[in-house]
């Protein structure tokens, strides 16, 4: 099978031929129609993730069909369509597993990072963490939703009951969170690079009450605000921006040092936390919510083999949604 797979050394993907995986017990093995460009793939490829290892194949938000089973594998069926998100395994047996919070595994597999993923025409996954699709989407339209849409919507729900919610970073998971948040009711101010006219228009067509730059100060004070922008810089700005009592959430799983800041940005019973991951209960929440709001996902798509380009836009902030690779497309 074609795979996209990290050169050694490096910091680009290289073609490579691998045999199609075969499946151990409790595995699946899916044909990939679709996989989401997301931002912690960039992390991998950047090695700014601890330990990324040579050779590995990225992508978590995983679209495919259901080639093979492994003899222990239950509840999936050949031929189902299937979604294969970051959290690729936990231990069960660590403290956190055994108190619901397998999200903080001692010991996880994740998809694309420590296990090939997604960049490829093949993948292999631990079935009891992969899920069925709502109909409603198709393969491209649903693969941002394993990653962007579960880590972002576990974010809003760390950032409690705000009504007025401010959201830095307008990409992949800030598209689908304000769809969510808008539909909830709340008031939704989004953040961009400053200058950045595009995604502030597409922040507004998606119903932001106010779109601006990072550097510019909101019409109301937040009630709490969700950093997706992996910008250390950007935590002081939004506890700046928020009133007492509000929660700012790290939605990234990787972000630039944390500048120093006065106490008194903090103080007031501000809360700042990060979101690490997330749970299969997450999954299940998130994918049935999607279809009732209803989430659309705007997606650009892009063939296999132009998995740098779709990286290099990423990483350069000229995407608007999602980025989407089709291994299937033509001259993929």
């Amino acid at each position: 099978m074609r795979a996209m797979a990290l050169a050694p050394g490096g910091n680009r993907l290289e073609p490579v031929e691998r045999p199609v995986p075969e499946p151990g017990p409790q595995e699946v093995v899916v044909r990939v129609a679709a996989c989401g460009v997301c931002r912690t793939d960039l992390h991998v490829v950047d090695r700014e993730l601890p330990g990324v290892p040579d050779g590995i194949v990225p992508g978590h938000e995983i679209v495919g069909r259901i080639v093979a089973l492994g003899a222990e594998a239950e509840g999936l069926a050949v031929g189902q369509r299937i979604g294969i998100p970051w959290l690729g395994h936990t231990c069960g047996r660590c403290p956190y597993c055994r108190s619901g919070r397998e999200n903080l595994c001692d010991a996880p597999g994740f998809t694309g990072y420590t296990r090939d993923g997604g960049y490829a025409e093949y993948a292999c996954a631990d079935a009891r963490y992969a899920f069925p699709l709502p109909d409603a989407y198709s393969d491209a339209e649903a693969a941002p939703l394993l990653c962007a849409g579960l880590i972002g919507h576990r974010s809003l729900v760390m950032a409690g009951a705000a009504e007025a919610l401010g959201i830095y970073g307008f990409g992949a998971a800030a598209h689908i969170v304000a769809q969510v948040a808008r539909a909830e009711g709340r008031r939704v101010h989004a953040f961009t690079r400053p200058g950045d006219r595009a995604a502030q228009d597409f922040a507004r067509q998606l119903g932001a009450d106010w779109a601006g730059g990072s550097d510019e100060t909101p019409p109301e004070p937040l009630d709490a605000a969700i950093i997706f922008a992996p910008v250390g810089a950007l935590v002081p700005a939004a506890l700046a921006a928020t009133r007492k009592g509000a929660t700012v959430v790290c939605g990234g799983i990787h972000m630039s040092d944390l500048p120093g800041f006065a106490y008194r940005l903090l103080w007031g019973e501000r809360v700042l936390r990060s979101v690490a991951n997330l749970t299969r209960a997450d999954a299940a929440a998130f994918l049935a919510l999607a279809p009732t709001v209803p989430v659309r996902c705007a997606v650009e798509t892009f063939r296999l083999g132009e998995a740098n380009d779709a990286l290099s836009r990423l990483r350069d902030g000229r995407l608007t949604g999602a980025a989407v690779l089709l291994p299937d497309a033509p001259g993929g």
